[in-house]
């Protein structure tokens, strides 16, 4: 009983000593993932835009939006660089988790969360290179290669409406001021009907 007195007691103490910035770092972690992955189940993008409603699809979505709040917070600072590195380890974890429960194997699940964030280093790098390139042809590719890997074929016009609304969204993010994303709040696109 003690020990949890005590505690909840430095608990208190660290909040007031140092530990605010943990806690609105955390605050703002929290309420980024559960925006973008509250975005990244929006049903249209697996109704009106065929991404593969299943495990991969939905992890290709999330690595998307993740990678876009990523790169709004790139280049922004070292508490800006934190918050991206919190998010990041997060999404991990949350993975982690997720494959827990569907039950894999712990022997398994070290290596398949490995493959997932050797693969989200490859997708950030794509997608960051293919939105700084002027030619939108190059952003179809990263996201044939990826978020519709699966699928074959991708039907007419999906790949230009998902690059499109990509697009969209970084712009979105790019006009919110930092200081609201710094506070967890954050709107993206519309997604395309």
């Amino acid at each position: 009983m003690s020990g949890s007195f005590i505690g909840r007691l430095l608990g208190t103490l660290s909040g007031r000593v140092g530990g605010g910035d943990r806690a609105r770092t955390a605050a703002a972690v929290g309420g980024l993932f559960t925006a973008i992955v509250g975005q990244a189940r929006e049903p249209g993008f697996y109704s009106a835009l065929s991404v593969p409603d299943s495990l991969d699809g939905r992890f290709e979505m999330v690595a998307l939006h993740m990678l876009l709040v990523m790169r709004r917070l790139k280049g922004q600072g070292a508490e800006a660089g934190k918050l991206s590195q919190r998010l990041y380890e997060t999404m991990v974890d949350d993975f982690e988790k997720s494959l827990l429960e569907m039950g894999a194997g712990d022997s398994g699940i070290a290596r398949r969360v490995k493959t997932m964030a050797r693969g989200m280093a490859g997708r950030i790098r794509a997608y960051d290179e293919a939105l700084a390139d002027s030619d939108g042809r190059r952003l179809e590719v990263a996201l044939d290669n990826n978020l519709y890997g699966t699928v074959d074929p991708v039907p007419d016009g999906a790949l230009a409406t998902m690059a499109a609304y990509v697009r969209s969204c970084a712009a979105t993010l790019d006009a919110q001021p930092l200081e609201s994303l710094m506070r967890g709040e954050i709107r993206f696109a519309p997604v395309p009907a």
